[in-house]
């Protein structure tokens, strides 16, 4: 063998090398730093949130957008009274995985 041949030969594996420990160092971390188990576990409690939501006799027929960050759910939207607000909120508290629920929704004037 050349000693070209064996230095480019060298030059492919350290390049093969450095590849799969930068691939094995970066983790499962995505650009937003987010692994694929937290961005599940969020898609997870938003998806029962709005169960529980659905579910509620006074807040079914309404807008509520339900967002979760890492544990931390937030409602935007509108509800009809401030128990059933309660009683939502509440609710969501319960899901595995929920660190704190903020409540953004505001009552919808009755006409």
């Amino acid at each position: 063998m050349t000693k070209s041949r064996r230095l480019n030969q060298k030059f492919i594996l350290l390049t093969v090398l450095m590849v799969f420990g930068l691939a094995l160092f970066s983790g499962c971390a995505t650009m937003t730093g987010k692994t694929a188990g937290e961005t599940i576990d969020d898609a997870s409690i938003v998806t029962k949130a709005n169960a529980v939501i659905v579910k509620d006799q006074d807040a079914q027929y309404l807008k509520i957008d339900v967002s979760s960050t890492d544990g931390k759910v937030v409602l935007v939207g509108f509800i009809h009274d401030k128990s059933a607000e309660d009683r939502i909120v509440a609710k969501i508290r319960e899901i595995k995985g929920v660190k704190s629920v903020q409540s953004n929704l505001k009552v919808e004037e009755k006409k």
